[in-house]
């Protein structure tokens, strides 16, 4: 049960001790007005001391039966406001209010983000994730089905929620409506399988990536929808092979894609007609290696064609995605000479990288 829950019922067992509270004075005061015969005002009075019991004397000389029902009517009342205090107490032990506070709060800071980015699970893989997430300056928000992990999370200082992110009603309240890319980092293919669905039925523009931990779920999440899939075994065996027979060029690679190395950075910048001059012309003409200190790595067409190594004469077209290497100064040229839709360095806030 997580603390929404947990609210919930506390206000609900509140609620009818209250309401039971409340019971017990109409039955009081019926019981003195109609069986014998008060006034109202003089039935109401008798039963708010009655149920206080500060001690007052009785207003009239009451009946056997009257007597009887008073002891009852007390004992009721007892039962009832202790019932109360000790709801309430619970409350102020265990924080509820508090923390109603805090989740009211972080529920508003969800809802005013947007174009950030969804992390579902925060275990080994996802906590490495968040923390890239975290050296980039990028908004996002995890979502976890287990309280300790939620705990865990923000005892770090990033914003969580907890709920099963194969569920709607959870991916809505991450603001996936919104958000521009879900990684989906369970623990289980199947987990993984049911987000991404998830995530495409509710916002089919949102750019998903998913773990899988075999080859069959590689290409069973890539049918669901997947715009990208990772298996930690099998990219992580290839860069182990790789560090061992290249280590120079690993550390070089990890550098600059990680961002450890902060002298060079790897970014990609996507071309649009209607803003980017260079468009229609070729590499030599657009001249972006000379005016900005970039270097163009590849181009990825619209049509998925990928360029490695582009020469002067390869053209520049209208959705071509150019993938560069650069310092933070040379990004940020390149990033104002084409007018880039895509790429770092076009988001308006990025504090890791403007240091």
């Amino acid at each position: 049960m997580d603390l929404d829950q947990k609210y919930q019922r506390l206000r609900q067992q509140l609620l009818s001790g209250i309401i039971g509270f409340v019971g017990v004075f109409l039955m009081g005061t019926l019981w003195y007005a109609l069986i014998e015969g008060w006034t109202w005002a003089e039935a109401a009075y008798m039963t708010t001391i009655t149920l206080s019991t500060v001690g007052f004397s009785e207003i009239r000389p009451l009946s056997e039966r009257s007597r009887i029902f008073t002891i009852g009517l007390i004992l009721l009342s007892i039962f009832t406001i202790g019932y109360i205090a000790n709801r309430f107490t619970e409350a102020l032990i265990q924080g509820y209010f508090q923390e109603r506070i805090r989740l009211r709060q972080r529920k508003r800071l969800i809802d005013t983000l947007e174009n950030h980015y969804l992390l579902c699970g925060y275990g080994r893989t996802g906590h490495q994730i968040a923390l890239e997430f975290q050296a980039e300056d990028i908004p996002f928000i995890i979502v976890d089905s287990q309280p300790d992990i939620i705990d865990n999370a923000q005892e770090h200082g990033f914003i969580a929620l907890q709920g099963d992110a194969t569920l709607d009603e959870s991916l809505l309240k991450a603001g996936i409506e919104r958000a521009i890319c879900l990684v989906a980092a369970l623990q289980s293919d199947a987990e993984n399988l049911y987000t991404i669905l998830s995530a495409k039925s509710l916002n089919p523009n949102i750019r998903a990536i998913a773990r899988a931990n075999t080859e069959e779920a590689v290409q069973k999440l890539k049918r669901a929808g997947a715009d990208g899939v990772v298996s930690p075994y099998i990219t992580g065996g290839r860069r182990l092979a790789a560090a061992a027979i290249r280590p120079r060029v690993m550390d070089f690679v990890d550098g600059i894609i990680t961002g450890t190395n902060r002298s060079l950075y790897l970014d990609e910048f996507l071309l649009d007609a209607g803003i980017c001059p260079c468009v229609g012309k070729t590499l030599s003409e657009a001249n972006l290696r000379s005016q900005t200190g970039a270097l163009v790595l590849a181009i990825r067409r619209d049509d998925g064609t990928l360029i490695g190594g582009p020469t002067g004469d390869t053209p520049l077209l209208h959705g071509d995605l150019l993938i560069c290497m650069g310092t933070a100064d040379q990004l940020r040229k390149l990033n104002r000479m084409i007018g880039t839709l895509g790429g770092y360095w076009s988001r308006p806030i990025r504090k890791a990288r403007n240091s």
